[in-house]
């Protein structure tokens, strides 16, 4: 894979859906963002988004949840599919965000939320709400319930860093355009975060998320509507016979 051939291809993809596709799931606070993503998780954004209508205004810092208790929450989600193993997730995780924040010094000089709707400082966060968000995968992952896609999914939305998060559907397009030969996301994920140039990096998630959501559906892709079919794999060993 050449870094013209995968400029090419997100420059396309990128004409189809606006200069900076952006996340699709509705948040305020960072950790309302955080929980948005554990939700998404085979689900829906709209679906995720249903939810968070009614829940986000009784839940915005961690230990809006820990106060609710875990039955409580876990009702509060159950139309959101695996809501009783995302309830416990989200919940341990909240107790964890307040048990770190306080414990790690490092997390309080950490740099500015981008969001402006957040506080600016992040040393007000924690004078507020007692928690902060890690802005680093090593970090993140200590949260216990957070992996390492929903790690980057987060770094990527409320830090700009940038990230490739790669699912199951971003996988399944890779290896349609033959952007990559893989057999997991995970090797996916380690592969285009080296071969996307770094300028790219900043339009690559949310651009690829957009066309396999509206575009390279996986049973029944667009494809007379898709302007890579000449690039494709997928479209040649399938359609173009």
């Amino acid at each position: 894979m050449t870094t013209r051939r995968i400029k090419t291809i997100l420059d396309r993809m990128q004409e189809l859906f606006g200069d900076y596709p952006t996340t699709e799931l509705n948040y305020e606070t960072p950790f309302q963002c955080l929980i948005a993503v554990m939700m998404s998780a085979q689900t829906t954004d709209k679906q995720v988004n249903v939810v968070s209508a009614s829940l986000f205004k009784k839940i915005k810092w961690p230990q809006d949840v820990v106060d609710m208790w875990l039955e409580v929450f876990a009702q509060q989600i159950k139309t959101i599919w695996l809501w009783k193993w995302k309830a416990k997730n989200i919940y341990t995780t909240s107790q964890r965000l307040l048990e770190l924040s306080w414990d790690s010094s490092t997390w309080v000089s950490r740099s500015t939320f981008p969001n402006e709707y957040v506080y600016r400082d992040s040393k007000d966060v924690f004078a507020h709400h007692g928690y902060i968000i890690p802005d680093t995968i090593e970090e993140m992952v200590k949260l216990l319930w957070v992996g390492e896609k929903t790690a980057k999914v987060v770094l990527y939305v409320l830090y700009k860093q940038r990230r490739v998060a790669v699912d199951t559907h971003v996988h399944r397009v890779m290896n349609r355009l033959a952007v990559v030969d893989t057999k997991t996301p995970l090797q996916t994920s380690k592969l285009l975060e080296d071969i996307i140039p770094d300028s790219y990096k900043d339009i690559a998630h949310h651009t690829i998320i957009y066309f396999w959501r509206y575009l390279c559906i996986a049973r029944k892709p667009q494809c007379e509507r898709c302007p890579l079919t000449r690039m494709c794999r997928w479209y040649k060993e399938n359609k173009n016979t």
